[in-house]
């Protein structure tokens, strides 16, 4: 069964530690409600974007944890 985690990166692409430590997840739904309940925090702790992977395959990213900021800013 595939594994779907996060990396958590500085805008840099730099890896940190995540202030909030992420479960498995056996689904990428899961891991998708996971970041939308917790990034917040994690932007908090330091991450500012984040990738998704399927065990060793990289799935999507970087997606910022910054994108109310950037609709503001768009709107503005």
């Amino acid at each position: 069964m595939a594994a779907w985690t996060w990396r958590f990166e500085t805008a840099g692409g730099t890896e940190v530690q995540p202030a909030v430590q992420p479960e498995e997840f056996t689904t990428q739904g899961d891991a998708e409600s996971w970041i939308g309940e917790h990034w917040k925090d994690l932007r908090a702790g330091g991450a500012d974007q984040v990738r998704l992977f399927e065990d060793t395959t990289e799935i999507y990213g970087p997606m910022s944890l910054h994108a109310e900021e950037a609709e503001a800013e768009a709107e503005a």
